[in-house]
């Protein structure tokens, strides 16, 4: 069974990856469902398998109890937190996840923005648009620049490896990580106090846990370097945003922000009248044409579930709760 809103169904799984789908399982094709209503609950009784992503029901006892013959849950999007209870797990069902195929547009996208904001592109436009060309001396370059990754995520190691790749020395803070570990990224392991005072650059991709709620407070972002750059694809909690309107509004620092707490932020916020602030909304995962990915991944993962060979996203228990 299907479980997402119609409206992200045809993105996720357009007609051939359906068609594929169906053949895999030998079974017809099937609209998707957005909730579990008693009708849904009754259909269950016989589904192995189900495929959700963005917009799907939670699992929880209730569906589980409706699906006896459930086998696994193979998320077609990033985090399941939201959507999988933990007795899912307690039953035996194996859950799925394609993180992973959304890894890499975010690394891409975060990777772009060090690029840009080194040079003080986002600021120079918005200046350049009212007449004003930068100076010599007002422009910026990346060379030599230090930049501080926050979380050894399977994002967070992304972004290191195509920094390294591209010359930047890169310091990471992960209290999961150690000395060996970051070496074998090419990073070097430091404290979070420590990377905020080294840094020109630091990039956010930490989980949301309660542990990691304004992980960036006031005390850490007076930390940072005057002329730092702050950027932000991970979860808006981690970053005191009244903290950061301060130092951005005082000039100190910019802030590059794909995601904000709250999100969105009210029209007229302080961050959005800012030159030095760039604000997307939530779009450094996989948009428009990138989001079949997710549905490629997730008909391969059901694909190797029927063969018998291992998932390669999945997910496990005590994972749940450092999940973002």
């Amino acid at each position: 069974m299907i479980a997402m809103s119609p409206k992200v169904a045809p993105g996720v799984l357009p007609e051939d990856l359906l068609d594929r789908l169906a053949r895999s399982l030998r079974l017809p094709q099937t609209d998707p469902v957005e909730r579990f209503d008693d009708q849904t609950l009754a259909s269950l009784a016989p589904v192995e398998v189900l495929l959700t992503s963005w917009s799907c029901p939670r699992i929880d006892a209730r569906v589980l109890d409706a699906a006896p013959r459930l086998r696994a849950v193979v998320h077609a999007a990033g985090s399941v937190k939201a959507h999988v209870d933990p007795e899912v797990f307690t039953r035996g069902v194996l859950v799925s996840s394609a993180a992973d195929a959304n890894a890499d547009p975010v690394a891409d996208f975060t990777v772009a923005v060090i690029t840009l904001a080194g040079k003080r592109g986002f600021r120079h436009a918005k200046a350049y648009a009212a007449g004003k060309v930068p100076s010599f001396d007002e422009r910026r370059g990346n060379d030599g620049r230090v930049i501080g990754v926050i979380g050894a995520s399977r994002i967070g190691r992304r972004v290191i490896t195509r920094l390294i790749a591209a010359g930047y020395r890169v310091l990471i803070s992960d209290p999961y990580l150690d000395v060996v570990d970051a070496a074998g990224l090419g990073a070097e392991l430091t404290e979070l106090d420590e990377l905020c005072q080294a840094c020109d650059v630091v990039t956010v991709h930490a989980p949301q846990l309660p542990s990691t709620r304004h992980l960036l407070d006031e005390r850490r972002l007076a930390l940072l370097p005057d002329g730092a750059i702050l950027i932000n694809t991970a979860r808006g909690s981690l970053v005191d945003t009244d903290a950061l309107a301060r130092e951005c509004a005082n000039g100190r620092i910019d802030a590059c922000l794909d995601v904000t707490d709250p999100e969105p932020l009210p029209p007229g916020h302080p961050l959005f009248q800012l030159d030095n602030v760039w604000i997307t909304p939530h779009m450094a995962g996989v948009q428009g044409r990138e989001v079949r990915r997710l549905g490629e991944y997730a008909v391969a993962e059901v694909e190797r579930l029927l063969a018998g060979e291992p998932l390669l996203g999945r997910v496990y228990a005590d994972q749940l709760a450092l999940l973002a």
